[in-house]
């Protein structure tokens, strides 16, 4: 699924991802509902997941982490990951998000189930994760 499937409201108009021709903000401004479920590719070309939720610091007005499902059929046996966002990249050629990991590293990183979710505010899971994903944390 891409963001342009969701836009019920018309952001993603513009016919090029960087011109801006008052027609909508998108893609330098993107609305969250339109994220949810778009897809991540990784830099081989494999769909790697999709975006479960968005996670936002609410005191800094910035949104820190997008919330990836990976390796679930149908739902059963789903691990939850929590991704930096400066780690995605936006794709516009293709309508999806960018994660330069291979499967393997993703396979073995820090994850969660759905009944479990870790505490993103705890600065330990969040130097863990940011080292991880090797992306800055700020």
């Amino acid at each position: 699924m891409n963001y342009n499937d969701k836009d019920q409201y018309g952001i993603y108009k513009s016919t090029s991802p960087f011109q801006h021709d008052n027609n909508g903000p998108g893609p330098g401004l993107m609305g969250a509902e339109t994220l949810i479920g778009n897809d991540v590719y990784n830099h081989h070309e494999e769909k790697i997941g999709d975006i479960k939720e968005l996670m936002l610091d609410m005191k800094a007005g910035k949104v820190s982490y997008a919330v990836l499902s990976f390796g679930s059929f149908l739902g059963m046996g789903e691990k939850l990951f929590a991704v930096p966002w400066s780690s995605l990249v936006l794709d516009t050629e293709h309508k999806r998000f960018k994660l330069n990991v291979n499967k393997d590293k993703l396979d073995n990183a820090p994850g969660f189930d759905k009944d479990h979710w870790p505490d993103m505010a705890d600065s330990s899971w969040q130097e863990l994760i940011h080292g991880y994903y090797q992306s800055s944390n700020s």
